[in-house]
């Protein structure tokens, strides 16, 4: 284990500072907390539906598969509603914007979609200020990579993660997810699954005893975590994970299970990537309000 501590310190330290790097630093620094505007779905649409006529594309086969979905039933169908791209030397974006359509619940649909059609045109106009800035810098490198992946699919539940993998000096990969009762056409989150949030705990020290005993299993794997048969004297400087935050990235697999997703770098080294934690029903059982989604 110090081994794997040694290693990573001296891959720490090799690390090439290239030009973006004072981008990124400039940039966090000048950030600051944006107002966010609430927008009717047909105004997002029509602010779509403009970006697309200035040069962005709709998917192709998007009118064509929502004429094919059937009116009448309870098929749930996620599609491609925007792909905003950049394809330039140095410069590159690949950012798709889901679009629900015949869930029961219209009125969580409208707002779903609203939200995505926001957030990935808030990220394309954020990577167009960033290229901006970064070519009145002597250029560099950027990318944006933004999509979205359908988990579990079912008669009752939904579960749909949207990812964004940015590039710039090194990646970094962020997911959300929602998840929902197709059924009762509701948005399932953490805490509503939950008595109390003693979850909280409960779940945290399952993670702990998942990272554990996968680090004991397999050399190559590594969380920042405190390990009692293993101390690390320079852990308390990566400031090890502790407890899950009270919503906590999560969806429902097709087998009824809870799964708790980390982004990378959130309780890892970034070769880990995003981890994820299938938490085992029995260790939730006396904490959850019904065994309806979680069995």
């Amino acid at each position: 284990m110090d081994k794997k501590i040694e290693k990573l310190k001296t891959d720490y330290h090799n690390i090439p500072i290239p030009n973006e790097l004072d981008f990124v630093v400039k940039k966090a620094l000048q950030q600051k907390p944006r107002k966010t505007r609430k927008i009717k779905w047909i105004a997002g649409v029509a602010a779509a539906l403009v970006v697309f006529v200035g040069g962005l594309n709709v998917n192709e086969t998007f009118a064509k598969t929502m004429a094919e979905v059937p009116v009448i039933g309870n098929i749930v169908k996620v599609l491609t509603f925007v792909e905003y791209k950049v394809d330039e030397e140095t410069y590159n974006a690949d950012i798709k914007a889901p679009a629900i359509h015949n869930l029961k619940n219209e009125g969580l649909q409208a707002t779903l979609n609203e939200k995505y059609l926001e957030e990935s045109k808030a990220l394309y106009e954020q990577f167009q200020a960033d290229i901006d800035e970064l070519k009145a810098a002597n250029g560099g490198h950027l990318g944006v990579d933004s999509g979205y992946e359908i988990k579990t699919d079912n008669d009752r539940i939904l579960s749909i993660g949207r990812y964004v993998v940015n590039t710039v000096a090194s990646s970094s990969t962020t997911y959300q997810f929602d998840t929902i009762d197709k059924q009762k056409g509701l948005l399932i989150t953490l805490p509503s699954l939950f008595k109390n949030d003693a979850y909280i705990n409960v779940i945290s020290e399952e993670v702990k005893k998942q990272m554990i005993a996968q680090m004991e299993n397999d050399d190559s794997m590594f969380y920042w975590v405190e390990n009692p048969n293993h101390p690390v004297e320079d852990l308390d400087l990566i400031d090890p994970f502790e407890k899950i935050k009270a919503n906590q990235s999560f969806y429902i697999n097709k087998d009824n299970k809870l799964v708790i997703v980390f982004d990378k770098y959130e309780v890892a080294p970034g070769y880990m990537g995003v981890v994820e934690f299938t938490i085992p029903s029995v260790v939730l059982e006396d904490i959850l309000v019904s065994h309806e989604y979680i069995k």
